[in-house]
């Protein structure tokens, strides 16, 4: 089942962009968190502590049973002018351009109408350059399994995710665009042997880790207070994608190819501690990914880059009744992904309420104290028929045309 998993999130991220469809804070996707804004560092459920917080799996109560989640997935994509498509459709039209441009120079100018329809070609892929030029998407995917069982000395839960990311971004030149603009309105004459010296170029680059590990927990008072640590070793898994290509041979279909593609193996950990500070409140410290490692891209046409996994350390706070509960986490460092790419640093609060006992409605907001990403709005409902079977959808919306969703299956038996 894992393998499936982690297959569908690979090609999810990978395709999010060529396909425009729909993110998960963090190193973790969990379908109620996310649509409280990311928050869960205080907040989660036992049932899904191994993912978020593993200290939280000691605050499973004496009737809690197994509980399995098959599977949680969510993404997220940010697109604001179809980048992906238009870089895509630029190879089309230098087929063309290049169709009416490999001819002789003496021929071009003797036949008006091939000169014209040249430069017709030279204009609009001056404008298609235009067009794409600065600009970047980025989509975000995720999925989890989980397996999770409560006992009151040790409680233990087996976990399988994987998340990633993939950016695309466009390098046109000046160049380019004076020597297009000349061929158009007629101050540059063509000669075929410049055709080879185009120097726009297109990027794309994606992430993909996944995680395969243990968490145990345990429960102990300190000046009654009751305190959980918990900790997660786990084997590592990363793929990387470098499609860096001129912008003119870009294909979509091409990023997920074997010759752009790099991957590693190690070991990291996360670990986690939650106190219960008062009936009310519940407060936590995470630590994701606790063990560095610097990961290189494969060298593609003069371009590498290296994808940073780096600790990400996060706490929260939870209020919470028997009908409602309040919850904010702040990122204590940098979420670092390639390189050549910005880093993000969260801050999100969230909420939900149970009006009815196999009901619950959620609510949140999550923002980037760097101003790198997007800031989203998140909600989502949660149905628990019998207190069995446990269905949670969310979604997002945000700046730049962001939108994202995101469903979750457990069970408890």
């Amino acid at each position: 089942m894992i393998k499936i998993i982690s297959s569908v999130v690979v090609l999810n991220v990978v395709f999010l962009l060529i396909e425009n469809n729909a993110h998960a804070a963090g190193t973790w996707t969990e379908a109620r968190n996310d649509a409280m804004g990311g928050t869960g560092i205080a907040s989660a459920r036992w049932s899904s502590a191994a993912l978020i917080n593993p200290a939280l799996l000691a605050q499973a109560q004496e009737n809690d049973r197994i509980a399995v989640i098959i599977p949680s997935a969510g993404v997220l994509s940010t697109d604001p002018h179809h980048l992906q498509n238009k870089i895509d459709g630029i190879s089309n039209t230098i087929e063309r351009y290049l169709d009416s441009a490999d001819v002789s120079t003496t021929r071009l100018l003797r036949n008006r109408s091939l000169y014209e329809q040249l430069q017709s070609h030279a204009a609009a892929l001056a404008g298609q350059l235009r067009d794409v030029r600065g600009e970047t998407a980025e989509g975000k995917a995720g999925g989890a399994l989980a397996v999770s069982i409560p006992n009151s000395t040790l409680p233990i839960a087996f976990i399988a995710k994987v998340y990633g990311n993939a950016r695309v971004t466009s390098d046109i030149t000046q160049r380019d665009l004076d020597y297009l603009d000349g061929i158009a309105n007629g101050t540059v004459i063509p000669n075929r042997d410049d055709l080879d010296n185009f120097t726009s170029k297109g990027f794309g680059r994606a992430a993909i880790v996944s995680d395969y590990g243990v968490s145990i927990a345990h429960k102990f008072d300190i000046s009654e207070v009751p305190v959980s640590v918990g900790i997660t070793p786990k084997f590592q898994y990363t793929w990387l994608y470098n499609y860096s290509t001129s912008v003119y041979a870009y294909q979509k279909d091409n990023f997920t190819d074997s010759q752009y593609r790099n991957t590693d193996a190690g070991f990291n950990i996360d670990a986690g501690v939650a106190a219960e500070i008062s009936q009310h409140w519940t407060v936590g410290l995470s630590g994701q990914n606790l063990v560095s490692r610097d990961i290189g891209t494969k060298e593609i046409n003069g371009f590498k880059d290296t994808f940073q996994i780096r600790p990400l350390v996060t706490t929260g706070a939870a209020w919470h009744s028997s009908i409602a509960t309040l919850s904010t986490d702040v990122d204590l460092t940098e979420t670092k992904n390639f390189k050549s790419e910005g880093n993000s640093q969260y801050v999100s609060v969230g909420a939900e309420i149970t009006p009815l006992l196999w009901l619950d409605v959620r609510a949140g907001y999550r923002a980037d104290m760097l101003s790198n990403n997007s800031n989203v709005f998140t909600g989502g409902v949660g149905f628990a028929p019998l207190d069995i079977i446990h269905i949670d959808l969310n979604g997002a919306v945000g700046e730049d045309k962001t939108w994202g969703a995101g469903l979750q299956l457990s069970v408890q038996f």
